[in-house]
């Protein structure tokens, strides 16, 4: 058996994440009580921040530490990294309250997006994927039990920590959060242009 054209996803510790977590709980305190109303995307119920000032230490130091994993995600793809630069184009944070959560998107003009746990009680809802393939979404034979090769949906249950990284075509939505605390999570996209 061949998997011709599989949709990665990678889902990975960020090493020292309790420290960098504790910084960016400060920084993202920071920003709602500066903008409280945030702005509406994908997020129902949930705080959305503005873009992050990318020049900031919090989020440089955060992006450096989360750069092993995403180098890991340039090996795998055998992307060329010697033609193309590789800019992260903008970053943010979602914080979700019990009941928020995010519809369903995708991250148009980027290549690779990621979600950060920073803070994940149990049941503070999970990220799900979308069959991007439409020919299984709109027709496909009844399964026993799903698994890698039936599933028009899969998900990901968050953790604080995980960096979770996949291609920004991918359509994915969050469930709503069942515990009495926030989630908060920090998502970033990265572009890769030619240097040409």
């Amino acid at each position: 058996m061949h998997l011709f054209f599989s949709t990665p996803v990678w889902a990975s510790k960020i090493e020292n994440f309790k420290n960098i977590n504790d910084d960016l709980i400060k920084y993202i305190d920071k920003l709602k009580s500066n903008d409280p109303g945030g702005k509406r995307v994908s997020n129902v119920k949930g705080w959305h921040s503005k873009d992050f000032n990318l020049t900031d230490e919090t989020p440089k130091n955060f992006i450096s530490a989360a750069s092993k994993n995403i180098n890991k995600t340039f090996n795998d793809m055998n992307w060329d990294l010697e033609n193309q630069i590789v800019k992260i184009t903008n970053i943010w944070t979602i914080v979700n309250e019990k009941g928020a959560f995010n519809e369903r998107h995708q991250h148009g003009n980027s290549d690779l997006s990621a979600a950060y746990y920073v803070k994940a009680p149990k049941d503070c809802g999970e990220i799900v994927f979308y069959d991007p393939r439409p020919a299984p979404v709109y027709s496909h034979p009844r399964a026993k039990t799903p698994n890698i090769l039936n599933a028009t949906i899969n998900s990901v249950s968050p953790e604080e920590g995980l960096l979770v990284l996949f291609p920004s075509y991918l359509e994915h939505s969050v469930n709503p959060n069942q515990s009495e605390e926030q989630r908060i999570v920090i998502s970033f996209n990265v572009r890769l242009d030619s240097k040409k």
